[in-house]
């Protein structure tokens, strides 16, 4: 590459984004991905023999419904990208076995609402109405630049048409608890549990300020647009992307990592990979932790702003954990009308939720965990042979460090490390949930495999203690506030060096927001 690339370290959903985006603007671009494979979480592997799946992230709704799939999605499509989805994206199971079921069909879920609590149908009716009306506001605040000309014109006009004070109650409103909302909204029970555990998505459990918002957003956008994945697996959107910043010139390297940003005069002028080789760049963009920008690849005297105290104060989520199913049939659910819901809870309900989060905030495997429940051969019959299934499972809620468990049951390490024994004894535990929805589900085993909080950060050094959302999304290290509070667009001190990734705003997912906005930024 003969000019002075702009250099971006790693390679997930936001990086990948940006060097699209300014390749096609006539940048230069290169890509340096620690790991032997791009695509930070989006992975797809084999299971087994004619079974693919992907280990990590899977469900790109906040892709589709985002800036920059509207930039990009034609050149995805050209590239081979094809997104599948069925019409039941969602749903909750509970433990007596009574299930309730979210499809892409307003009348349809407000009948089946209706018919476990009178009235309970309407009321989701009129919430997602509401939400339709500020979803300008709410979307132009969460997936924009808040600090740009643009959205203060947005708020100038929300504030004349609604009245400051107006303006300023409906941002109270966003600040409502998932509980909250719930309990407020719906009498039944089950309406309750199918939005509880929609909030973990995000990182907030149910009593978390903006949760409730987050389950109002997650309802319209699933409505909207179901819960789509990649046919094929996620690995084919990192394969588009790369090709398209490859056909305009840019590169994408594999096993390069980056060992310093380099600097001069307060500037980033370049980058060192750690086999020495220097790469002079046009300017720096680092889809990192802020512990590892600040606190590794920032290290010649003066480079940045001191920000030891804003990492000392920098907190990381609960863990997550993966477990995945190769079975030779598909599965054999005890209740009716769940074999093609894309997302299905398995929960006793709020409180269950609520339980099971606050024992791995506090350390502890929870006795009942939450269980989210993919079946994305539903949805792409090519990630299993003709017949057989693929299962996503995630449990949204593990302990980093582990203290103990919470149903006694298991024995866990003294230095609190998730050790191999652990992670299985773990995956037992809900596996022996499963089996009571899936009478023969330990027969229908093809392959199983367990992915712990740990084995995250070993594939991926964003997932910190497997922390999938680049940091605790509480309201002070979220929006204006990420992720520290005195962040700005994503300036970082040094000029030419932008970050962005899950810990910037506008967040975790596989929106490809902060990438979007820094790639306009530059232009």
């Amino acid at each position: 590459m003969s000019s002075r690339p702009y250099a971006i370290v790693g390679s997930g959903i936001n990086a990948l984004v940006a060097g699209a985006l300014l390749a096609k603007a006539g940048k230069p671009v290169a890509v340096f991905e620690r790991e032997a494979v791009a695509g930070g979480c989006m992975r797809t592997e084999t299971l087994a023999e004619g079974y693919t799946y992907d280990p990590l992230a899977t469900t790109f709704v906040l892709w589709v419904t985002g800036g920059a799939h509207e930039k990009l999605g034609e050149d995805l499509a050209r590239h081979g990208v094809e997104f599948c989805t069925t019409d039941t994206p969602t749903g909750v199971l509970r433990p007596d076995g009574s299930a309730q079921v979210y499809r892409m069909d307003r009348a349809a879920n407000v009948a089946a609402f209706n018919e476990v609590a009178p009235g309970d149908g309407d009321r989701l009716a009129a919430d997602l109405d509401a939400f339709a009306a500020d979803a300008s506001l709410i979307f132009g605040l969460m997936g924009g630049d808040p600090w740009s000309n643009k959205t203060a014109r947005m708020i100038g006009k929300e504030a004349w048409s609604r009245g400051p004070r107006g303006l300023v109650a409906r941002m109270g409103k966003a600040l409502q608890p998932m509980r909250s909302w719930l309990e407020t909204s719906f009498s039944g029970d089950l309406n309750q549990a199918i939005w509880a555990p929609w909030g973990l998505h995000a990182g907030l459990p149910p009593e978390a300020a903006f949760s409730g918002q987050m389950g109002q957003i997650i309802g319209f956008a699933l409505e909207a647009a179901g819960a789509p994945i990649v046919k094929g697996g996620a690995a084919n959107m990192v394969r588009a992307l790369t090709e398209i910043i490859e056909e305009n010139g840019g590169e994408v390297r594999t096993s390069a990592p980056v060992a310093r940003i380099l600097t001069h005069k307060g500037t980033a002028t370049g980058i060192r990979l750690e086999s020495g080789e220097e790469i002079e760049a046009a300017g720096v963009l680092a889809s990192t932790t802020p512990h590892q920008l600040y606190g590794s690849l920032l290290q010649e005297p003066g480079a940045a702003p001191d920000r030891g105290e804003d990492l000392r104060r920098y907190r990381y989520g609960r863990g997550n954990f993966q477990l995945h199913y190769a079975l030779k049939t598909s599965p054999g659910w005890a209740t009716e009308g769940l074999k093609n819901v894309q997302l299905l809870h398995l929960t006793p309900g709020l409180d269950g939720v609520s339980r099971a989060s606050n024992e791995a905030e506090r350390g502890l495997l929870p006795a009942v965990p939450t269980i989210c429940v993919g079946q994305p051969s539903a949805a792409d019959p090519t990630r299993a042979p003709e017949g057989g299934a693929v299962l996503w499972l995630q449990m949204p809620d593990a302990p980093r460090h582990v203290k103990g468990d919470a149903a006694g049951a298991i024995e866990t390490p003294q230095d609190g490390v998730w050790t191999e024994a652990l992670r299985e004894a773990f995956a037992d535990r809900v596996e022996d949930i499963l089996v009571q929805h899936m009478p023969d589900l330990r027969e229908n085993i093809v392959a199983r495999r367990a992915i712990s909080p740990a084995d995250l950060e070993g594939m991926n050094a964003n997932l910190v203690g497997g922390d999938p959302y680049g940091g605790a999304c509480t309201i002070d290290q979220f929006f204006t506030f990420r992720p520290f509070a005195d962040s700005k667009r994503h300036d970082t001190g040094v000029r030419n060096l932008w970050h962005i990734g899950a810990s910037t705003h506008p967040g975790p997912g596989l929106a490809g927001g902060s990438g979007l906005l820094v790639a306009g930024e530059i232009g």
